[in-house]
């Protein structure tokens, strides 16, 4: 009798184990890697509504741990290796911060192509899967996007025509938007956008280019007085790329219901998704300056084809290096206007 109830608890404790061990390999705690702050509105509302929602839809199985502002350390034009590598499963970075080891993207960063950030994320995905597919064959890809209008915000000194912007230091993220600043007679300054605002308040830098969206979460509203935009009717100035990835090994691990979530959660929508929320938070950031009684500047019609005929060159020079590059420049071009066209209309 000892001995059979022994052998039932052992029977018992050995399915328990089993049931627990099933269990623990079905849930997966995936890290999560931004340079955005954590009171940044990209983080509060794309990168939590994101991570929430994928969370709820798996019934709690897939879980986030989140690491914002770089925690899990490096800088940002590590999180893209760092995803690839393992060190995080999953990350949204841009790929102009490793210049030119991302060339065929970056054609959405050329001067007044965007027509609003939902449109041309959604172009933005359907392009990579058209003409640059194996551009990130290193990681799964999740999603894309980009930002709303990028515009000027000055410390000291008034933007309201390009002939301002002749020897004042400008911050710009990526290599393309350095030329388009160039191109303009500024003097560029490459920068990550955590760098802003110690470069503002030291001088380093004289003005950055950014979107409304982001200007409190780096206190642009703070130390710029003087802010310069186009007519949102108008195509923008220019935009930033960006990619959501996950680490491949991690996600091939998933069993194939937890794919499902993820996959569910990624693609043309979800691009489109991204880029509209991150657009829907320039009102609120515009707001932050107009609170503070900061200058804001509309540029004019005529203005804004002077702007257009002058940045011209970058994208001549950016078809010219992608066929030096092997690639057809130019179609990759108009395929990439055709694309933000279609999903505007």
């Amino acid at each position: 009798m000892a001995m059979t109830r022994w052998a039932f608890g052992a029977a018992t404790a050995v399915a328990l184990m089993a049931s627990a061990g099933v269990a623990c390999a079905q849930d997966v705690v995936l890290k999560f890697s931004t340079f955005m702050a954590p009171q940044s509105n990209v983080w509060l509302d794309m990168h939590e509504g994101w991570m929430k929602k994928v969370e709820k839809e798996s019934n709690g199985r897939i879980k986030f741990e989140r690491y914002p502002a770089m925690q899990l350390g490096g800088t940002p034009g590590q999180l893209y290796d760092q995803v690839k590598d393992g060190v995080a499963d999953v990350t949204w970075t841009l790929p102009g911060t490793t210049a030119g080891r991302f060339p065929r993207v970056e054609v959405f960063e050329l001067p007044f192509i965007m027509t609003n950030a939902e449109a041309t994320s959604k172009a933005y995905w359907e392009y990579v899967q058209t003409y640059a597919k194996d551009e990130f064959k290193d990681v799964h890809l999740l999603a894309v996007n980009v930002h709303g209008p990028g515009m000027f915000h000055s410390a000291n000194k008034p933007i309201n025509s390009i002939n301002d912007l002749k020897g004042m230091k400008v911050r710009g993220p990526t290599r393309q938007i350095t030329k388009l600043l160039a191109s303009l007679g500024a003097t560029p300054v490459g920068m990550p956008l955590p760098g802003i605002p110690d470069a503002l308040s030291k001088g380093v830098i004289d003005a950055a280019v950014i979107p409304w969206e982001v200007v409190p979460s780096v206190k642009v509203n703070e130390l710029a007085k003087y802010h310069s935009e186009f007519d949102p009717k108008l195509p923008a100035l220019y935009t930033t790329t960006f990619v959501m990835t996950m680490n491949k090994a991690k996600y091939d691990s998933l069993p194939p219901d937890l794919k499902k979530v993820i996959d569910a959660n990624t693609g043309l929508e979800t691009s489109g998704w991204l880029g509209k929320v991150q657009q829907g938070n320039d009102p609120k950031g515009r707001a932050t300056a107009e609170s503070r009684n900061n200058q804001i500047h509309r540029f004019t019609q005529a203005d804004y084809e002077q702007f257009k005929q002058v940045s011209g060159k970058v994208d001549e020079a950016w078809v010219k290096e992608m066929d030096g590059k092997g690639f057809k420049g130019k179609e990759l071009l108009d395929g990439a206007r055709a694309l933000i066209d279609k999903h505007t209309k």
